[in-house]
């Protein structure tokens, strides 16, 4: 595959390392200068070849194709291990009639029910806070979108023992991820105490999700949430195929959603809360409106339309700091991009970060500017250049859900609460498996009023 290679590479990589040292340094930093190289790059990672497409049409020829370019490479390939052939991780020949059998529990109609759901827990979260506490922002907006997604998932109380289990097996699986995906075989296999327990939580993670969904079958009662729609999702359209999903892949598609749902959501809100503590103007701005459209009451999916700020902050949030920053495919077949032979077999990668940082697509591509996607903005963004949901067939089944979710969340946390930085805090990327996570973010909670201004004790003291 690509022995003699037409394309560009990064400087000379190590012999048998390749370029993975650099990749696993400054991954971010590396993925942003690719572009000066060309619109498609070969990289060395190890043994294996990739080619990394850094132009934007390119780039949605790669999404709009997905039967050539299939959901393959190292990154499908270790989430496979846990999240099975779930609907983000199965290929080509699986993902219509898994799409079509999922379809209706993403139906708009039922999207209030699980706002009113998301909101709920944010208010019941926030509420809990204590004026002028240090809040350890990740894990707490973490453990809120785990418990949005638990409550919109299966609706009635999980027992506690084996949520807690799951969520910790799931915890191991997802932070192991990236030492997988860079750790070829037989290395992976190796008796360390990291490798023993990965093995343990994969294998231990799809008897605990089978003794729940089990008990759900067992009772057959429809609670209206999402684990009830898989259970008696039906396929419409006939055909060889099984047209009720199995047990094993609702188990699968579980995973899947808690994936999506808790890693995404925390990831961005907590990156936004950290942005917004940088910029006290936009901040501002962001009170006016919750307080213009809320008015001090809980937030609901009727309010989304008119927290247009609140939806546009999120957006840039998630231009700057995409959850997937780097997405793998496979090449099926010989096939060509731009003008360039890519032959079958080829590791293709594509990246979120890498576009929303050109500074052809986003003028001051480092700078927060959510008014960059306000409509009266004359030179708005590319939206095929905006990919944080992926694109094309494969795009994000829950794409609505988890950004509803998200607006209502922040709303809530503005009505309630300004998150001031701490003082010579440092604020840094890290790559927690596939998400893209603001480590050491630590802020404190200052208490609002009704009417967006702090109360005389609990007013801001300038820094």
């Amino acid at each position: 595959m690509m022995n003699s290679s037409p394309f560009p590479t990064p400087a000379k990589g190590l012999p048998l390392l390749g370029h993975l040292v650099p990749l696993l340094r400054d991954p971010l930093g590396f993925l942003a200068r690719l572009p000066a190289r060309g619109d498609l790059v070969q990289v060395r990672l190890g043994p294996l070849r990739a080619l990394v497409v850094c132009d934007p049409d390119l780039t949605c020829d790669v999404l709009r194709d997905d039967r050539t370019f299939d959901k393959g490479g190292p990154v499908y390939e270790r989430l496979r291990e846990f999240a099975g052939n779930g609907l983000a991780t199965c290929p080509y020949g699986d993902h219509r009639r898994q799409r079509r059998l999922l379809q209706p529990a993403f139906h708009p109609a039922r999207l209030p029910g699980y706002a009113r759901a998301a909101a709920a827990r944010a208010a019941e979260t926030t509420g809990s806070w204590q004026d002028g506490q240090i809040l350890d922002v990740l894990a707490v907006l973490q453990e809120l979108t785990v418990r949005i997604t638990v409550d919109t998932l299966f609706s009635t109380t999980v027992p506690p023992d084996l949520l807690t289990q799951a969520l910790s097996d799931l915890n191991t699986l997802v932070s192991g991820l990236t030492v997988r995906m860079a750790t070829p075989p037989p290395m992976d296999r190796l008796p360390t105490l990291g490798n023993r327990r990965y093995h343990q939580a994969r294998a231990r993670l799809p008897r605990l999700l089978h003794r729940l969904v089990s008990e759900r079958q067992a009772a057959g009662t429809d609670h209206g949430d999402l684990l009830s729609m898989l259970l008696t999702a039906q396929d419409p359209v006939p055909g060889p195929a099984e047209q009720r999903l199995t047990d094993t892949e609702v188990i699968d598609q579980i995973v899947t959603f808690f994936l999506g749902a808790t890693e995404t959501a925390a990831s961005t809100l907590a990156w936004a809360l950290h942005l917004l503590g940088q910029h006290p103007e936009t901040e501002r701005r962001l009170h006016a409106e919750v307080d213009a459209v809320l008015g001090g009451r809980p937030a609901t999916h009727a309010d989304l339309p008119r927290l247009e700020l609140t939806g546009r902050i999120l957006t840039e949030t998630l231009r700057l700091w995409p959850s997937a920053w780097g997405v793998t495919r496979t090449c099926t077949a010989d096939t060509h991009l731009d003008r360039y032979p890519v032959p079958a077999g080829t590791t293709i990668v594509y990246s979120p970060y890498l576009l929303h940082h050109r500074a052809d697509l986003y003028p001051d591509p480092e700078r927060f500017d959510p008014d960059r996607w306000a409509p009266e903005n004359p030179r708005p963004p590319r939206r095929e250049a905006y990919i944080p949901f992926g694109g094309g067939a494969r795009k994000c089944i829950g794409e609505r859900f988890v950004t509803s979710e998200m607006v209502l969340a922040l709303a809530t946390i503005a009505t309630r609460w300004r998150l001031r930085p701490l003082p010579g805090t440092r604020v840094r990327p890290t790559i927690g498996g596939p998400t893209l996570n603001p480590s050491g973010l630590r802020m404190c909670a200052i208490a609002r009023t009704t009417t967006g201004i702090s109360s005389p004790a609990n007013r801001e003291k300038p820094q």
